[in-house]
């Protein structure tokens, strides 16, 4: 993830770093709302297990793979399946706050950027979980697919949806593992200059398997956030690369330089255009200061006629 930053860029990157207890109060803060907006979707079971049929109906409609195909793959393996469900469990949360940490420390404005983009789309997510309850495929018996989390561990919800005191298991679209892992390979991408910088792109491949192998979430909750993730990308533009630090040099010597009214005789073009030679890096000015009369040396020749000097 290594890039090269020169030392204008750094000093712009810590001057664009937002307060450090500020962002720690304002990314606990949202998880908060998040956590408590989920809590409020819990309790509308049959509209979730209908809604839940309504999806697995459309995806064979329109011939979409078939999760329980995945599943069986998946189950040629106990641990296999283990690792899965260690995945799912593990990786989601954690890998995006060392994404944000990251991004925090080296690239101050793709931090900025990252954040709004998934604040947006958690926002985007908790409205869907309030309007649209969803029963996850694993709860949906005529889907023939099994809870692997609670057969085969470990699983991080409870043994049945009332006695889950920490999470809303009825909050299945979209899916947020989905939605997070890609941000965070697009992050990536952006922030970085490796060549291998697009191999975080097997974090949400790996990730759209393990949920829907592990029938936490059908392919329709993982489309809904690609396509939540790509409105909220189309709205909330990356600023350009080295922009903040061009305006911060000329602005600084534009402010260094005379102001053109306390300058006699130099009007304010002229100091605005030597001030941008200075930011330009050119070694002179383009058009050097003319010589005063005072300063240029004497030629006059003394008159001599032919009888000798006068």
């Amino acid at each position: 993830m290594n890039a090269r930053i020169g030392p204008a860029e750094r000093k712009q990157g810590s001057s664009a770093r937002p307060p450090l207890v500020r962002e720690l109060l304002l990314v606990v803060g949202l998880f908060l709302v998040y956590k408590i907006g989920r809590q409020l979707a819990d309790g509308r079971t049959g509209e979730a297990f209908g809604n839940a049929r309504h999806v697995w109906d459309f995806e064979r409609a329109v011939h979409l793979p078939s999760e329980t195909a995945v599943q069986g793959a998946l189950l040629h393996s106990d641990t296999l399946v283990h690792v899965a469900n260690t995945y799912y469990a593990t990786v989601h949360f954690p890998a995006t706050v060392l994404f944000l940490a990251w991004l925090y420390w080296r690239r101050p404005v793709h931090y900025v950027w990252s954040r709004r983009v998934l604040t947006a789309l958690t926002g985007a997510a908790l409205v869907l979980h309030l309007t649209v309850p969803l029963a996850p495929p694993r709860m949906l018996a005529s889907t023939g697919l099994i809870d692997t989390g609670r057969v085969f561990g470990p699983s991080v919800y409870g043994a049945s949806p009332a006695s889950d005191q920490l999470s809303n298991q009825y909050a299945a679209m979209p899916s947020l593992h989905v939605g997070w892992a890609l941000m965070v390979a697009v992050g990536l991408i952006v922030a970085t200059r490796s060549r291998w910088r697009w191999l975080w792109l097997l974090h949400p491949l790996l990730t759209l398997f393990v949920v829907v192998s592990t029938a936490n979430h059908y392919w329709l909750d993982a489309i809904v956030a690609v396509a939540l993730l790509g409105v909220a990308l189309a709205f909330i533009r990356l600023p350009r690369r080295g922009s903040l630090i061009v305006r911060s040099s000329k602005d600084a010597v534009v402010a260094s330089a005379p102001d053109a009214t306390e300058v006699r005789g130099e009007p304010e073009a002229k100091v605005r255009s030597e001030a941008e030679v200075h930011v330009r890096g050119d070694s002179e000015p383009a058009d050097p200061e003319p010589r005063s009369p005072s300063s240029a040396p004497d030629r006059t020749v003394p008159l001599v006629s032919s009888g000798g000097t006068r």
